[in-house]
């Protein structure tokens, strides 16, 4: 494949959504442990909530939030937001007070649909925390709240908990639409372009500010018909994933090369691994993908052994996979490279090279650039392009890349003929794309992005921790874990006042996502600190020592 392969009406989410209805119709596109939806339904529910999203005053460019685990609620909101032009804002369900507050204000969101609940996460109680003027307001009022300024409404999707907030967002919509707020929406449809923004997505950068990722609906719709037809992807397709909507995987990889392919799409908001097995045998899975953790939690559970998974045939569970849909060496099998602001993949492979594998002397490849993309390795300091096989930085530009940052300016993020440094090292050889790793701080944990700076904040926020320095080490499954050197206070007379690490721990629980939470804590005095003649602290020594540490304990 050398030509990419977009579709033949112009790439807009609504049309995308109608031609997938129309195309496959009353056929499941969606699963999952309680609930089944049909395409049709999709189409017809979104465009039922994007009229009371209409009726509350959502335009073109409203930002609208959407916080729900992977079920038919996520989906249809992010639909209906599309459909009439507005901005979907999606919400981590990791979120915790200080994170929520961070995101809702940075990201201008004015409307907010959501769950009360979500496993042991209360987001009424988390909202009321972050704006406790909240409790003073009345939803048959458009909200005024200076700590959220741009937020207007607040909707649940089943009852509202609370005198501030809207309910039943998600009730009635498969009833006919009242003929007025139909016509308008068919309306609004028709003024959405290709070229409008339709996701602001946020992801970790290498510092603790917040990265909001705007992507267009011509970039998205077409990266999803480009990335199908690479890996042959079709409504043959049942796929497993419990990769959350909120992040690119889930959201682009996942869902909407499965929405404009026709699959099904089988998912869990949280990960059971009975559940999920039977889910594999019940709607006879025949692709799974998730991250390593995840897999190696169904395939150390007791169930695994008696499960029926004889319709896999590819995807992580790749030892199930039929012994002629797989390469013979597993090491062979290829990687692909990508991140949010790529809008996922730029490097892939098809399906020629999941099942045989690429060539023994690529062992290792990220695949080859998607067609329609372009990919240079360049020098960091001179921004040149190096020859074939000299590590560089990554740098891309295409039709699948961002509009660009929320807030930031252009000149800030492309450099003067468009390209985006992605921060990745790497290098080709004979048009095979090789990862080297990252330029900047990053940790990479189980899949998700973890910025030590943010990490370091909290920790320095609390009495007892005089300066915090976070690191990843390598895991065998999750990547990398975060671990922390915490330097304590010293106290009048010389001696050092003692850290609970256990008991912080759980405050910095408090404050991040779990996945940001370190695993282990070393408490390292203040004059074992190394430092640089420049005055910085000696990364490469602390990260040897926090590797050594961990390797201990």
């Amino acid at each position: 494949m050398t030509e990419p392969v977009f579709p033949d009406f112009p790439p807009t989410v609504p049309n995308a959504i109608r031609a997938s209805a129309e195309r496959w119709g009353d056929k499941v596109f969606l699963v999952t442990p309680d609930e089944r939806m049909s395409f049709a339904e999709l189409d017809r529910r979104s465009r039922a909530l994007a009229a009371r999203l209409v009726e509350a005053g959502a335009v073109k460019g409203t930002r609208i939030g959407v916080l729900f685990p992977n079920e038919p609620a996520w989906l249809v909101s992010w639909a209906a937001a599309a459909r009439i032009g507005a901005i979907t804002v999606p919400v981590s369900t990791f979120y915790k007070v200080f994170e929520l507050g961070r995101f809702l204000r940075h990201a201008d969101v004015q409307i907010l649909l959501l769950t009360p609940k979500f496993l042991n996460n209360d987001y009424v109680e988390r909202l009321e925390s972050v704006a406790p003027e909240l409790t003073e307001q009345d939803a048959s009022r458009p909200l005024m709240v200076p700590t959220l300024p741009q937020l207007r409404h607040v909707m649940f999707w089943g009852p509202s908990p609370r005198a501030w907030a809207m309910g039943n967002a998600g009730d009635g919509l498969d009833d006919p639409v009242d003929e007025s707020p139909g016509a308008i929406v068919d309306a609004m449809e028709a003024d959405v372009f290709p070229g409008d923004p339709m996701m602001l997505m946020y992801t970790s950068g290498s510092t603790a500010d917040p990265k909001g990722v705007l992507h267009s609906h011509g970039g998205m719709v077409r990266h999803a018909y480009n990335l199908s037809a690479m890996s042959t992807f079709d409504d043959t397709e049942v796929m497993w994933s419990p990769m959350p909507f909120f992040w690119v995987g889930g959201f682009h990889t996942v869902m909407f090369r499965t929405l404009v392919s026709g699959g099904t799409l089988v998912t869990q908001g949280s990960v059971d691994p009975p559940v999920a097995l039977k889910m594999l045998e019940r709607e006879k899975v025949t692709y799974c993908m998730a991250w390593p953790a995840t897999t190696k939690s169904l395939m150390d559970h007791p169930n695994y052994a008696s499960t029926d998974l004889s319709s896999l045939r590819r995807g992580t569970l790749i030892n199930d996979v039929p012994s002629e849909l797989r390469p013979s060496d597993p090491t062979l099998y290829p990687n692909s490279l990508g991140m949010t602001e790529t809008c996922g993949p730029h490097s892939m492979y098809t399906r020629n090279e999941e099942i045989n594998g690429v060539p023994p002397e690529y062992r290792g490849t990220f695949g080859f650039t998607v067609p329609g993309v372009s990919v240079r390795i360049v020098d960091a300091e001179t921004n040149q392009e190096v020859p074939e096989g000299v590590e560089g930085e990554v740098v891309m530009r295409g039709y699948s890349l961002m509009l660009g940052f929320y807030k930031r300016e252009r000149e800030d993020t492309f450099d003067e003929d468009g390209w985006y440094h992605t921060g990745d090292r790497g290098l080709y050889r004979d048009g095979w794309l090789f990862f080297n790793g990252r330029q900047t701080d990053m940790i990479k944990t189980g899949g998700s992005n973890v910025a030590p700076a943010e990490v370091e904040i909290v920790l320095t926020s609390f009495p007892e921790v005089m300066r915090a320095f976070v690191y990843g080490v390598p895991h065998p499954e999750r990547g990398q874990d975060v671990v922390a050197f915490v330097v304590p206070w010293s106290k009048e007379d010389g001696s050092v006042a003692p850290i609970d690490t256990d008991a912080l721990a759980a405050k910095v629980k408090e404050q991040l996502s779990s996945f940001k939470v370190p695993k282990k804590f070393f408490v390292l005095p203040d004059a074992d600190v190394p430092w640089l003649p420049s005055q910085k602290v000696d990364k490469r020594t602390l990260i040897a020592l926090a590797e050594k540490l961990a390797g201990e304990v």
